[in-house]
């Protein structure tokens, strides 16, 4: 089944909100979890990822004021976003990926609105 995403919703300019995902797939078998957004009228990009080992990489956008992490069961994934601008006004997706069992899956994306 594919992630399962939640948290999104209206905040104000300079606000926080904080995502989560969750996914059934087998927490051993993944090889990183990711956020992504789209906005309307543009390209899905990429937000943050964070990978089995626990590293993780961010969107020059997003760096310092998103974090990214995880439960330690390692089936659910979470994104605390701070000092929320307009411009992060989009639709969040998770992907979960599993190269060994040739698994890429997304969720149905959870809605973020910041208002000026």
């Amino acid at each position: 089944a594919p992630p399962v995403e939640s948290g999104g919703g209206l905040v104000q300019a300079g606000g926080s909100l904080r995502l989560s995902c969750t996914t059934s797939q087998d927490p051993g078998s993944l090889d990183f979890l990711a956020w992504h957004r789209q906005a309307p009228g543009k390209q899905r990009e990429f937000v943050a990822r964070i990978w089995r080992g626990g590293n993780t990489n961010y969107a020059e956008s997003v760096q310092g004021r998103f974090t990214i992490s995880r439960n330690d069961v390692g089936n659910a994934m979470y994104l605390q976003m701070n000092s929320l601008k307009p411009e992060d006004t989009a639709v969040y997706y998770c992907e979960a990926v599993s190269y060994r069992n040739g698994e890429d899956q997304w969720g149905q994306g959870t809605q973020v609105t910041v208002s000026a």
